[in-house]
């Protein structure tokens, strides 16, 4: 997708990202403040596009390729891990043709139950949510240490928590070298930076959130844990998008995005694919760039789908639960 430079956690990134934010110049101007009444407005404007026919069906299956299909309780088990996994392959009877979900989201001590049925060359990847998730407090040594157990155990993705506390406290330096530590712990594996954008308070504090996660190496973007709400909204999820699109403009990189948590019917999913395209435009309506992180969405998208195929809604009873 891109090339970075290796970082190592030993760098002293910090002093170099406080001046990059804080002593802005003509040549480089500080990051955008967000207009909250313009930014609110546009995102409800992207709920009243209509989508019909084939374009809905189009745009239905798409949300199936791009859902990390997610479990994270504290009872999951490997009977649910493997059940969710062979959900995420085949989502729905094949003569609908829907395409398998994009990965399969969980708990670091899971993962090698996910890549034991799974297998090696499986089209679902494996994302663990790891660095003490959900709060991020833990220790970085022992938030390091999860990120290269569940990589070694098979996990093809990372989804981890920034210290919020840290952000908030305007340690921006700090959250900075860890999230580059973590992309250095992630060796092979892509990295997504989750925000807890519930937590941040200001559409400003996700604006910069974003900038120092993506200059600090995160693959994917992403807004929340699902523990905290307000989770994933469109304003919040549009902010974050214009924050990947500038950062593409200057840097020439593509950073991908994941809203998450609160996602569930169809309708509100489509509203985000267009938000994407008309914020980003078509090359990130990929799974590549784009992703949905949701345990109950994929059922309703399934309903949508068979309604469109066959011009009447089956019950809930006739999907399997996520």
């Amino acid at each position: 997708m891109k090339t970075r430079a290796p970082q190592t956690e030993l760098q002293p990134f910090g002093p170099r990202i406080a001046n990059y934010f804080h002593g802005a110049t003509a040549a480089r101007p500080p990051v955008p403040t967000v207009d909250a009444v313009m930014l609110e407005e546009r995102a409800a404007a992207f709920t009243k596009r209509s989508i019909k026919t084939t374009a809905k069906l189009a745009g239905l299956k798409m949300i199936v390729s791009m859902t990390d299909l997610t479990t994270l309780e504290g009872k999951d088990t490997p009977g649910k891990v493997a059940y969710l996994c062979r959900k995420a392959l085949q989502p729905a009877d094949p003569r609908f043709d829907v395409p398998h979900c994009a990965a399969v989201c969980v708990y670091p001590n899971l993962v090698k139950h996910a890549r034991r049925f799974l297998g090696e060359r499986s089209p679902v990847k494996i994302a663990a949510v790891a660095t003490g998730f959900p709060s991020g407090q833990y220790p970085l040594r022992t938030r390091l240490e999860e990120t290269r157990r569940a990589v070694g155990d098979g996990a093809d993705e990372i989804d981890m928590v920034i210290d919020r506390a840290a952000f908030l406290a305007g340690e921006h330096g700090k959250v900075f070298d860890e999230i580059a530590a973590t992309r250095e712990a992630c060796g092979p594996a892509h990295l997504k930076v989750i925000l807890e954008t519930g937590e941040l308070v200001t559409y400003d504090n996700i604006r910069l959130a974003s900038e120092i996660a993506m200059r600090a190496g995160a693959d994917f973007i992403k807004t929340s844990t699902g523990k905290v709400q307000p989770a994933a909204t469109l304003p919040v999820t549009l902010v974050m998008l214009e924050a990947i699109r500038d950062y593409f403009f200057a840097t020439g990189v593509r950073v991908g995005m994941k809203p998450a948590g609160g996602i569930r019917t169809a309708k509100q999913a489509l509203a985000y694919l267009v938000m994407v395209k008309e914020t980003l435009g078509d090359d990130w309506l990929t799974p590549d760039l784009f992703r949905f992180g949701a345990s109950t969405l994929l059922n309703d998208v399934l309903m949508q789908i068979a309604r469109v195929v066959d011009g009447s809604y089956q019950s809930a009873d006739y999907f399997s639960l996520p």
